[in-house]
């Protein structure tokens, strides 16, 4: 096997790290701008609304108050505009969703954002109602908007069980190209530690979903990855757990070099050891985009979309393509693993179903998806899905177009279309 492939001793290193933790286009809106049409989507679920989520928007800026500030490179790149992006989720999508992978039920939230206007929806707004956490909805008048950060939402672990951001397809989370949009981690002492006895890892900490909502421009290129704390440009969660329905990812980055470090939409870690934790605790992707189309892409050094160390998922009904690793010399290098997918962990699976994995490029393995089970005990299911022209990098595995597969038996193919 080439010395560029990755080091299987991933895991041992891992835990050495991490032991020191304790326990349709509308009129301008009022703050200015185009406001973007809105999205079909589908696949909601108890009581929340259902449906895509929305375009552009006018724009509404955030203050620096409250949640405290994680940075990112600036960029001179021009905003996103939402309205450019396609729907939430893959159009061909067809998977029936169980009930724990849908929308949650947002008819009684405990914050609403806004009071009508385009305006009264701020970025400041929105940190402190994401401190606060519980149940997050917004009320920004008739058309879509954006809400551009200038201080990245942290999640407080010592919050309601579930922290639930509902856009109602119309609201867009932007951060501005500088800064990463939304961070939970139950082992930052500064968010106070998960109740509860034991390791702050395996503390169940918060249930985080995003729904309804679009991310773009979150930025943590000039987040160290000292610690696996860099990654997740638009969302960074350790601990806890993760849910995304209805919701699209466009031009969101990190760190263009590390030999881990990824997730330009998404980076999630997961320290769990005991038998079967890993898989017990999914994160649930659903009916989401990443990318979509070029010029939308997500990109880091590894995992371009998604992202994870020792975590598990259900991805269904989701698009993601055009996204990059954009790393070099893999994991003994600088990265390049996993244009839309990076896995890595012992016990993890992943299952993708009813999915479209297209056009995402990685510059070393696995263009699509790179999937590595160091001890050989994880699995990875791909079901009445298609995967398609995702360009081989230096290396792949054969007979699986755009993948590079460590598991502990080969990849199961289920109705799928795995072409070059």
């Amino acid at each position: 096997m080439s010395s560029r492939l990755p080091s299987l001793g991933l895991a041992l290193v891992l835990l050495a790290t991490i032991a020191g933790c304790g326990s349709s286009d509308s009129s301008p809106s009022v703050a200015g701008g185009l406001a973007g049409g809105g999205a079909n989507g589908g696949n909601g679920g108890g009581g929340s609304s259902g449906g895509g989520t929305a375009g552009g928007g006018g724009t509404s800026g955030g203050g620096t108050s409250g949640g405290g500030t994680s940075g990112g490179g600036g960029t001179t790149t021009p905003p996103t505009n939402p309205q450019d992006g396609p729907p939430a989720g893959n159009p061909d999508g067809k998977a029936t969703i169980p009930a724990e992978g849908q929308a949650e039920d947002v008819s009684k939230p405990n914050t609403v954002i806004g009071s009508g206007t385009a305006a009264s929806c701020t970025g400041d707004a929105f940190v402190a109602a994401v401190a606060k956490g519980g149940v997050i909805t917004f009320n920004c008048g008739p058309d879509p908007v954006t809400i551009v950060l200038t201080s990245t939402a942290k999640v407080f672990n010592n919050t309601a069980p579930k922290l639930v951001i509902d856009g109602g397809n119309k609201v867009t989370l932007s951060g501005g190209g500088k800064i990463r949009i939304l961070y939970m981690s139950t082992c930052d002492k500064a968010q106070v530690y998960p109740a509860g006895p034991g390791d702050c890892n395996t503390n169940p900490g918060v249930q985080l979903v995003v729904q309804n909502i679009t991310f773009v421009d979150g930025n943590a290129k000039d987040i160290a990855d000292t610690n696996n704390a860099g990654g997740g440009g638009a969302i960074y969660a350790q601990g806890g757990s993760l849910k995304a329905v209805n919701a699209r990812f466009f031009n969101n980055v990190c760190a263009d070099l590390g030999s881990d470090v990824g997730g330009g939409a998404i980076r999630k870690l997961d320290y769990l050891v005991a038998a079967g934790a890993g898989p017990a605790r999914p994160v649930w992707i659903v009916n989401s985009t990443f990318g979509g189309k070029a010029g939308l892409g997500n990109s880091c050094a590894n995992g371009g979309a998604l992202s994870s160390i020792g975590v598990s998922w259900n991805i269904l009904n989701t698009l993601l393509s055009n996204n990059t690793a954009v790393g070099h010399g893999a994991n003994s290098g600088q990265g390049g693993n996993g244009g839309a997918i990076y896995n890595d962990g012992n016990e993890i699976v992943l299952n993708v179903t009813s999915s479209l994995i297209q056009d995402n490029m990685a510059n070393e393995g696995g263009s699509a998806i790179f999937f590595v089970s160091n001890n050989k005990t994880g699995s990875i299911t791909i079901k009445d899905s298609t995967t398609q022209r995702n360009p081989r990098g230096t290396f792949e595995t054969s007979g699986l177009p755009g993948f590079f597969v460590i598991a502990k038996q080969p990849a199961q193919v289920i109705n799928s279309q795995i072409l070059r």
